[in-house]
C-alpha cells in the first residue's frame, strides 16, 4: 500500500530520560502534510491509528496542556513512540487508515467487527428458464444480483413474496433438470412448472421480466401492465385469469403501502439510500443501518462496535463509516446517499474515498428538514431500542443466542429457532412436535403438534419428514415467518430428511443442525451434525450454546411426549366400535345391550350379529372382522 500510494513512513522514537515519550522532539520533525499516524506502546504494539489533513496540528492536539477526555489521557500516557506516513491527499490517508485499523486492530480505535458477507437475491438471467435463489458470498456467476439484504430472513421473505406474485422457479438447477412431473410448488400455486413444459418460454419470460421490474422498484409500471392484462382477460371472458391479475394488483398496492419510504414528491423515488444512526447510552453504543434499495425498505441491521464506551455519536460515526463502506466486498454496494443522524465536521474526504472505492459519486448527508429527517429519526429509535434490548438480555437468553452464533460461525445471530422431535411407543400413535424459541424464551403460541398418519410403525425418518412437510408447506402458504435455525432431534439420517424436505420446498438460507444424544445418552455429551461438514461438532459440557440447544431439544421432547400420551389415552378410551364405518351411536347401544359388552360382541358369530336390528350381513362381517384379524 505504501509503495502504491508513494507514501513516506517516518518512525520516531523520541524518548525522554525517564523513558516517557518526548512529544516536543517528535513534533519538530512532523510535516504539515496529510497522512496517517500510529501511536506505539512499550512493546512497540500499535495503540492507535489516526489520519489527518495536517499531521503536525492533529498530533500536537493530543499533547496540549488542556488534555482531553479520560480515554485520550490514558492513551497519551502509554505512548512510547510514534510513526507517521505522509500521503499525497487526505483521501489517501483515510484509505490507508482504514486498512491499518482492520489489519492491526489497535487497542484504542473503535472497531467494527463485521467480517461476514451480506445475502442477495440472485436470478440466473442467462438460463433458458431463469431461476431465483438465495445467494451469499462472491458474485462470480452470470446473472443479476439484488441487495444487499440485512439478513437471510429478509431475503426469504422477499422470495416468498415473489413466488406468490410471479411464480418464477426457485429450485436448484439439478432439481429442475431431473423432473418428470410437477413438484409441490406447482400444486400450491407458487411455480408454473417450466421443468415439465407446463408453461411456454415466452410466458415464463414475461414472469421473469416482471420479477426483475419488481426488484428494480418499478412496481407502478407492473401495476399499469397488470391493469391492461386484467381488462383484456375480462373482455375475453377469461374471468379466472382476470381474477389472478386483480389479486396481484391488490398485493402490489399493499406492498407499496407497507414498504415504500420514498415518493416522487420528495425527489428520492427509486434511489439507493442507507440511513445510519449512532446512539450512545448507558455505557453502550449501537449503530443502526437501514437498507433502502430502489426506493424499498429491505430492512435494518444493528451493530455494536467494540472499544467505543467513552465515545460520542459523532466519533462513532467517524470510525464506523469508513470501516463499514470501505470493505472490499462492498465496492458495488455503497448507495448513492448515506443519511446520518449527527453532523460530521469533514465528510468531503470520506465522500472522495468512497467515490474512489465505488467508482461513482457518493453523498453523506445530515438532513435538517423534510422527509429524510423522519427516516433518520426512525433509525435512531431502532438504535435506542436495540440498546434497551441488549441491556435486558446481557445476562439472559440473548447472550446464549449470540454465543451460539459465534460457535457455529453464523453470519448473524439467530432470533427464531424451531426444533422437531417424534414420540411413540413401539410405533403406536406417533406424534411429532415443533417448539419455537426466540431471544425472549419459548414462544408457546407458535408451538405445534402433528398426529402422524400413514407411516410404518417406528419409522422416525418418515414421521419427521411428514411433520416438516406439513409445517413448512403451511408456513409458505400463509407467508408466515420462517426460523433462522432449525434443530432436529437425531443424527445424520434426520438431518438428511430435513435437508431433503426443505430442498423440495425451495427454502434456502436456513441453518440446520441434528442433535444426537451421546453414547450414554446423558446431557452434555450431545453430538451436533451440520450440513456439508464431515466431522460432527462436539461442544464442551459447560458450553452456554450447548445448554441452549439442550433446553430447546428437551422442550421439544417434552411437548412430543405429552402429545403422544394424550393421543394414546384417547385411543384406549375409545370403543373399538367407534372405528367401524356404519356403526353409529344407536347401533353401538343395541350391540352392547344385546351381547352384554365388548367381550360378548367379540365372541359372537356373523349370524348372531345379523339378528340385531339394523345390522345387515355385510355390516356384521365388518364388525366380526374388526375382532378377528384372520377373518377372510
Amino acid at each position: 500500500m505504501a509503495k502504491r500510494l508513494n507514501q513516506e513512513t517516518h518512525p520516531q522514537h523520541a524518548e525522554s530520560p525517564d523513558g516517557s515519550f518526548d512529544s516536543a522532539a517528535f513534533l519538530a520533525a512532523v510535516p504539515n502534510q496529510p497522512g496517517v499516524y500510529r501511536m506505539l506502546g512499550e512493546k512497540s504494539e500499535v495503540l492507535y491509528v489516526g489520519k489527518a489533513g495536517d499531521l503536525r496540528k492533529r498530533v500536537a492536539s493530543y499533547f496540549w496542556a488542556s488534555g482531553g477526555s479520560e480515554k485520550v489521557r490514558a492513551l497519551v500516557s502509554r505512548i512510547r513512540s510514534m510513526e507517521v506516513t505522509v500521503t499525497h491527499t487526505e483521501t489517501e490517508a483515510l484509505l490507508l487508515e482504514n486498512n491499518l485499523i482492520k489489519s492491526l486492530h489497535p487497542r484504542y480505535n473503535i472497531l467494527l467487527r463485521d467480517d461476514k458477507s451480506y445475502p442477495y437475491i440472485y436470478i440466473s438471467t442467462h438460463k433458458p428458464f431463469p431461476g431465483l435463489g438465495f445467494h451469499r458470498g462472491a458474485r462470480r456467476k452470470s446473472g443479476r444480483y439484488f441487495g444487499p439484504f440485512p439478513s437471510a430472513g429478509a431475503v426469504r421473505e422477499t422470495l416468498q413474496l415473489l413466488q406468490k406474485l410471479f411464480r418464477v422457479r426457485q429450485c436448484e438447477n439439478t432439481f429442475f433438470r431431473n423432473r418428470s412431473r410437477p413438484c409441490l410448488q406447482y400444486q400450491i400455486q407458487r411455480c408454473t412448472a417450466p421443468c415439465v413444459d407446463l408453461i411456454d418460454p415466452v410466458a415464463y419470460g414475461e414472469d421473469v421480466r416482471h420479477t426483475l421490474m419488481f426488484l428494480e422498484g418499478k412496481d407502478r409500471e407492473i401495476i399499469e401492465r397488470f391493469v391492461v392484462c386484467m381488462d383484456e382477460a375480462a373482455q375475453s371472458l377469461d374471468y379466472e385469469l382476470a381474477a389472478h391479475y386483480r389479486d396481484n394488483i391488490r398485493a402490489l398496492r399493499k406492498i407499496q403501502e407497507r414498504q415504500y419510504i420514498s415518493n416522487q414528491a420528495s425527489g428520492n423515488a427509486h434511489r439507493d439510500i442507507d440511513m445510519v444512526a449512532a446512539v450512545c447510552r448507558d455505557g453502550m453504543v449501537a449503530v443502526q443501518v437501514f437498507f433502502i434499495r430502489a426506493g424499498r425498505n429491505l430492512g435494518n441491521k444493528t451493530y455494536f462496535p467494540s472499544r467505543a464506551t467513552d465515545a460520542n455519536a459523532v466519533e462513532v460515526l467517524a470510525a464506523f463509516l469508513p470501516q463499514y463502506y470501505l470493505s472490499t466486498r462492498r465496492n458495488s454496494d455503497i448507495p448513492e446517499r448515506v443519511f446520518i443522524n449527527e453532523p460530521m465536521e469533514d465528510t468531503a474526504s470520506l465522500e472522495a474515498a468512497l467515490a474512489k472505492h465505488s467508482g461513482r459519486k457518493i453523498a453523506i448527508v445530515h438532513p435538517r428538514r423534510g422527509e429524510p429527517t423522519r427516516w433518520v429519526q426512525m433509525a435512531v429509535q431502532n438504535a435506542e431500542l436495540a440498546i434497551s434490548q441488549r441491556l435486558v438480555s446481557r445476562t439472559t437468553l440473548g447472550e446464549r443466542f449470540d454465543a451460539l452464533r459465534k460457535v457455529l460461525d453464523l453470519d448473524e445471530t439467530p432470533t427464531r429457532i424451531e426444533c422437531f422431535d417424534v414420540s411413540h411407543t413401539g410405533g403406536d400413535e406417533p406424534v411429532a412436535s415443533c417448539v419455537v424459541f426466540g431471544v425472549e424464551g419459548p414462544i408457546k403460541n407458535d408451538y405445534r403438534r402433528f398426529a402422524l398418519r400413514d407411516i410404518e410403525p417406528g419409522d422416525d425418518y418418515a414421521g419427521l419428514r411428514q411433520a416438516l412437510q406439513r409445517r413448512y408447506t403451511r408456513l409458505q402458504k400463509e407467508e408466515a415467518r420462517l426460523p433462522d435455525l432449525l434443530l432436529v432431534d437425531g443424527g445424520k439420517g434426520q438431518l438428511t430428511q430435513a435437508l431433503s424436505v426443505l430442498g423440495e420446498l425451495q427454502i434456502h438460507g436456513l441453518v440446520m443442525i441434528a442433535v444426537a444424544k451421546g453414547p450414554s445418552r446423558k446431557p452434555g455429551f450431545e453430538t451436533l451434525f451440520l450440513p456439508d461438514q464431515e466431522t460432527p461438532l462436539i461442544l464442551p459440557p459447560d458450553s452456554g450454546p450447548l445448554h441452549l440447544i439442550q433446553q430447546i431439544r428437551d422442550e421439544a421432547h417434552r411437548f412430543a411426549v405429552a402429545g403422544h400420551r394424550a393421543r394414546r389415552a384417547k385411543s384406549r378410551s375409545t370403543s373399538v366400535l367407534e372405528r367401524i364405518p356404519g356403526v353409529g351411536a344407536k347401533r353401538r347401544r343395541q350391540l352392547l345391550n344385546e351381547f352384554g359388552g365388548l367381550q360378548g360382541i367379540k365372541c359372537a358369530g356373523v349370524e348372531d350379529l345379523t339378528k340385531v336390528p339394523g345390522i345387515s350381513p355385510n355390516l356384521a362381517k365388518s364388525i366380526y372382522q374388526v375382532f378377528h384379524d384372520d377373518f377372510v
